[in-house]
Parts: C-alpha cells; structure tokens; sequence
C-alpha cells in the first residue's frame, strides 16, 4: 500500500497525469496475463491479440 501512496504523491506533485492511463493499461494486461495464464479462457483472450 505505501508504493500506491507514493506512486500517487508522485503523480500530484509533479503534475505527471499522463501516466496514469498507461498505469491502467499496463496493470490490465497483467491481469490478462494472470487470467489467461491458467484457466480455460486462455484459447479466448488469446484470440484478441
């Protein structure tokens, strides 16, 4: 939890608001990642890229 608080002390000091949609996306592809990786849903999300 403190890395979300400095990541989010960071984010407003220095203006950086950019990053937040590549923070998003990079975290749903991890879960994508996660997800995909062990289950039977894997040939499906596959299938998008």
């Amino acid at each position: 939890m403190d890395f979300l608080k400095d990541l989010w002390g960071f984010l407003k000091a220095r203006k950086k608001w950019w990053l937040l949609p590549v923070i998003f996306v990079l975290l749903l592809l991890g879960v994508l990642l996660v997800i995909g990786g062990g289950s039977a849903v894997a040939p499906f999300i596959y299938t998008l890229f």
